[in-house]
């Protein structure tokens, strides 16, 4: 069965309210009651000790006894003095049955301690409230006062109260059931926004937002309900992101792929068929080579790409020294950079050294070289090593085509270069190269930056901690 959340809150704070206010009146009338009998008890007791006291004094005379019957009479008090054998003495002013006591009562009364029942019934022929007092002289019990009281006023004045209890309870109760009402429904709204805007997640709208506060535990939920949403709105962007670039990718690597295999198609049908001159077979199978190679590059910047992306790189540091690092560099795209009329420059500070893994810094240097002879024509790639501080600096600067400063973020992005290499790129490059530089730099806990300027020029820097951190 169903039970709404309001009902339930308000069943459960008038569950609390009437086993409190139950409780509360029980205990409230309880002590009205204790505290009515003990006035009249303490009311008889002292108009018994004043009589006493005038008993010792000797001032005890019919005008003495009348006094006390006036007041005592007026406020429907009876009393009686009675001997050491309970017998009630002269003049009576007592119209009650025979005064009759315990044993136990009449031990107490001699040993000086008075008896108090607050409403007794077994020896009056009603509820009273009744006292008697010992009369001690030199030790010796010789008598004592009989004081008694009818209860029903009392009584009436107690229901009185629970009556008044009542009402105020019954007051308090209608208005705590208003409140209750009022607060369970504001609480149920609320949580209501946050069912509605959950519904509204779970049929892929995404786009939601719940008010939300630090008062209670409701709005830190709402706080912690619109972080959520923003983060799956993060993720699904960044979902949507990947899945935009896993086509992109794609295509584009089916474009890369299909001019060499288209290429490689042709020759070896023109050498099946000989359709090819004998004076051109040998340039056909160079071209072959040379599109394989091109293949053989692409998946395996993929593969670098995807391993690094992964966390899959494991570099092994050392000492290296910057000068025969850059030379290196420097004999291995030698041919390449005069292919394009370019002069490739050392700048090397004496005694620069590197901690990198050897191979993977060989990778960085040289996707960022090919980077610059690709893009400069008959000019100057220049390569700069030098210690600064607690990091080597790296810097390869060229005198090309340059780029936009909104290009310059572009260039990390994998494939961003694709356009470019189909048309103008010999040697194989799939604009993969420089995604792959960042992730191995970062992986160096090194940084690389560029700056760049249109028909002027582009600089990389890169700086790699000098000691392992």
């Amino acid at each position: 069965m169903k039970v709404k959340y309001l009902y339930q809150q308000i069943v459960s704070h008038l569950g609390v309210l009437l086993v409190a206010f139950i409780v509360l009146s029980l205990l409230f009338s309880q002590y009205i009651e204790d505290l009515v009998y003990q006035n009249k008890t303490d009311e008889l007791i002292s108009y018994g000790e004043n009589i006493l006291l005038d008993l010792e004094r000797g001032n005890w005379s019919e005008q003495v006894i009348n006094q006390y019957a006036n007041v005592l009479f007026g406020r429907d008090i009876q009393f009686s003095v009675f001997d050491e054998k309970i017998k009630l003495l002269n003049p009576i002013r007592w119209q009650g049955p025979p005064l009759v006591l315990t044993e136990k009562e009449w031990r107490q009364l001699q040993a000086g301690a008075p008896i108090v029942s607050k409403y007794d019934l077994k020896r009056f022929d009603q509820h009273v409230t009744f006292v008697a007092l010992p009369y001690i002289v030199q030790g010796n019990f010789v008598g004592g006062i009989l004081l008694t009281s009818p209860i029903e006023g009392t009584q009436e004045m107690i229901s009185k109260i629970n009556q008044y209890l009542l009402y105020a309870a019954l007051i308090a109760l209608g208005v705590s059931v208003l409140l209750s009402w009022l607060l369970s429904k504001v609480h149920v709204n609320r949580i209501k926004k946050i069912q509605e805007a959950t519904s509204m997640v779970s049929s892929g709208n995404y786009n939601v937002n719940v008010p939300s506060s630090s008062f209670d535990e409701i709005g830190e939920l709402a706080q912690d309900f619109n972080k959520m949403v923003h983060k799956i709105n993060t993720s699904m962007e960044e979902i949507e992101s990947l899945e935009n670039r896993r086509r992109q990718f794609m295509a584009d690597v089916s474009h890369e792929m299909r001019t060499p295999l288209t290429t490689i198609s042709g020759v070896i049908e023109g050498l099946r068929n000989d359709m090819i001159p004998e004076a051109e077979k040998e340039k056909g199978m160079n071209l072959v080579s040379k599109e394989t190679k091109r293949l053989i590059r692409l998946v395996n910047e993929n593969l670098d790409f995807e391993k690094i992306r992964s966390n899959q790189v494991k570099l092994n540091k050392e000492l290296i020294e910057v000068e025969e690092l850059l030379e290196i560099i420097k004999e291995q795209l030698f041919l390449q950079a005069d292919e394009k009329g370019n002069r490739i420059h050392l700048e090397i500070e004496e005694g620069a050294t590197l901690f990198a893994d050897y191979d993977r810094m060989l990778q960085i240097l040289i996707n960022i070289t090919k980077n610059s002879i690709q893009f400069t024509n008959n000019g100057q790639v220049t390569l700069r090593g030098k210690v600064d501080g607690n990091y080597t600096v790296i810097e390869i600067e060229d005198t090309g085509i340059g780029m936009d400063p909104e290009e310059i973020e572009k260039i990390w992005r994998r494939f961003y270069k694709a356009d470019i290499s189909r048309t103008s790129n010999p040697y194989g490059a799939f604009g993969l190269g420089l995604s792959i530089v960042k992730q191995l730099v970062e992986l160096h806990e090194g940084k690389i930056t560029v700056t760049s300027q249109k028909d002027k020029g582009t600089k990389f820097f890169i700086k790699i901690p000098l000691e392992q951190r």
